[in-house]
């Protein structure tokens, strides 16, 4: 047991001694080609897996900049479109004063925090309407 603690001493000084750096032959790891002749099977995947992820940017790329923004103008169009549908219906309702109110809607058990009390946070003057005097 002393010889095997002699000689562990011995490397570990050897170790401390020697230069930052051992060899000035780079070391080869296993994903690179032995002789320049062939890949191995790891590079030829690897290779493969990035063609792949190009191909695939590419794709994506093409759709982001030439599908998306003709579908958005289409949306927008449409959306434009029914918007002024809605607002041409609501113009051949009647007046709001004039509307049937009833027991249903604008029920209050109290009166709201702010405003006058009666309408909600969501309040909008051309669409909602309520009359506290009406009874129906």
């Amino acid at each position: 047991m002393f010889a095997q603690r002699q000689m562990f001493f011995a490397r570990l000084a050897a170790n401390l001694r020697a230069p930052a750096v051992r060899q000035t032959v780079q070391r080869r790891f296993a994903s690179t080609p032995a002789t320049g002749s062939g890949k191995n099977a790891f590079v030829r995947e690897r290779e493969a897996v990035k063609q792949h992820a190009a191909e695939t940017t590419e794709l994506w790329r093409k759709i982001s900049l030439y599908g998306i923004p003709p579908a958005l103008a289409l949306a927008g169009y449409n959306a434009y479109t029914l918007y002024n549908e809605h607002w041409e219906h609501w113009s051949h309702l009647p007046p709001l004063e004039e509307r049937t109110e009833y027991p249903y809607q604008n029920i209050r058990t109290r009166n709201y925090p702010w405003g006058d009390g009666d309408k909600t946070l969501f309040w909008n003057e051309s669409v909602n309407y309520h009359n506290r005097d009406k009874v129906t």
